[in-house]
């Protein structure tokens, strides 16, 4: 136990948590954590004074050997602490986007208008934020403005690269790709490769083939080359 306390507090130090939970899951890991480690140190504080009550006695046996076999289970807690400790799982990318539709299928179309964007271009957008306006809102927003989108490559359905993020409602096992069709300047790079791309609306949407869902479209001016950012999830 304080093992698998130490290693989920060891992980949520660094940023290898965010390959597991979202960022706002923090303060519940650490918390987790904590009440782990606290948890083993009664138990070993117990231990110990049951060891000295009880000098010269086989301690936690029964007479049909439970004791022994106990003991080994609890040992098994090694394991996912272990994990967590030796082995850092990637980031899902290209191949969860290609495997999975568009998260735009999950949102109806929206009653309320968008707001306006802020002034100055380019504006940062998440690919999400992008998706809603384009796709649920018909661009009226985005119109004559400069985007900034950021995310990796993947493939599309025309086997065309596109931008992709992968949203999360709460961890890694529950992640859906947004993917953002690409036209004019698009990088030629390998997929789960990040780029930081400017550019415009343009009134054009592909169905995903996956979960039919929109995928809307950026007319792109300019891109760059960039390192996979800490947290790699919307």
């Amino acid at each position: 136990m304080f093992l698998l306390g130490g290693a989920v507090l060891r992980i949520t130090w660094t940023d290898v948590y965010l390959r597991y939970v979202k960022q706002g899951l923090r303060p519940f890991l650490i918390a987790a954590g904590l009440l782990l480690v606290v948890a083993a140190a009664m138990t070993l504080v117990y231990e110990v004074r049951d060891i000295v009550r009880h000098r010269g006695y086989p301690a936690h046996d029964d007479g049909h050997g439970h004791g022994r076999s106990g003991q080994l289970v609890g040992w098994l807690l090694l394991l996912p602490a272990l994990a967590l400790l030796a082995i850092t799982p990637p980031a899902l990318g290209a191949d969860t986007a290609a495997r999975s539709g568009s998260a735009l299928a999950t949102v109806g179309e929206s009653e309320t208008a968008f707001s306006p964007l802020p002034p100055g271009d380019p504006v940062k957008l998440t690919l999400i934020e992008y998706g809603y306006r384009a796709v649920f809102d018909g661009g009226r927003t985005l119109r004559g403005r400069q985007v900034q989108l950021t995310g990796f490559i993947a493939t599309g359905p025309d086997g065309r690269p596109i931008l992709a993020r992968i949203m999360l409602a709460c961890c890694a096992a529950d992640g859906i790709p947004i993917k953002i069709g690409l036209r004019g300047d698009v990088p030629d790079l390998a997929p789960d490769t990040w780029v930081r791309a400017t550019g415009q609306w343009i009134p054009h949407t592909v169905k995903d083939p996956v979960n039919d869902s929109e995928i809307p479209y950026l007319e792109v001016a300019a891109w760059l080359k960039i390192d996979p950012p800490a947290n790699q999830y919307d």
